[in-house]
């Protein structure tokens, strides 16, 4: 069931989504991990990034070949999850503030290093559908493209600190990843937004 002035995704994406939702989740497990063991606000944020990335592709997988009305719902469902690990980040920085303990400088810039690599790859296999199907695969794009910065930044962090042992590093950097994530969830609410519009030409 699929509207006419729906744009063509192309069947192609579906395996892409799935191995992208897979990669995602994989190294979640290894960040998450990584960032409860040295104490990482930023790789906790980030962690969650990644669980959040494969929810979100695996709800992509699920919904192309959707109508153009029901991909604009589901854009608005993705631009929501996208919120979620920003809310998630403000709790655990409040939480990081009572022992203001810097993280172990090498295993957060190693950490961020494996999920540079990670991120870039999925960013490359998603850049030539990033315009095709709207606000589903500008989310799957823009989510990679996004933790990939966040990723230097970790990066950048993990040095700093070796500098400084200051945890404000850590700090910042999960900051900028939430804003990060919440940037992107309005760039995808505007596109499930105009997919909508289409959808209803005469709303």
């Amino acid at each position: 069931m699929t509207d006419a002035s729906a744009p063509a995704i192309p069947i192609s994406l579906r395996p892409v989504v799935l191995r992208v939702a897979g990669l995602n989740l994989a190294y979640f497990g290894v960040e998450i991990a990584v960032a409860v063991a040295i104490g990482s606000l930023a790789l906790i944020a980030d962690s969650l990034d990644f669980l959040e990335d494969a929810a979100l592709n695996l709800l992509i997988f699920a919904g192309i070949g959707w109508s153009l009305r029901n991909r604009a719902r589901l854009g608005m469902v993705l631009a929501g999850i996208l919120l979620l690990p920003a809310l998630a980040t403000a709790y655990a920085a409040w939480e990081k503030v009572a022992d203001m303990a810097p993280p172990a400088p090498l295993p957060l810039t190693l950490a961020g290093l494996g999920a540079l690599a990670v991120n870039l790859t999925c960013a490359v296999m998603l850049a030539r559908h990033r315009d095709g199907g709207g606000s589903l695969t500008r989310a799957a794009y823009l989510s990679a493209r996004n933790d990939a910065y966040a990723n230097l930044a970790i990066i950048g962090a993990g040095l700093v600190t070796a500098l400084t042992l200051s945890p404000w590093p850590d700090l910042v950097v999960a900051a900028g990843i939430a804003v990060l994530n919440a940037d992107s969830a309005m760039d995808i609410l505007k596109a499930a937004r105009a997919e909508w519009r289409a959808a209803h030409p005469a709303a």
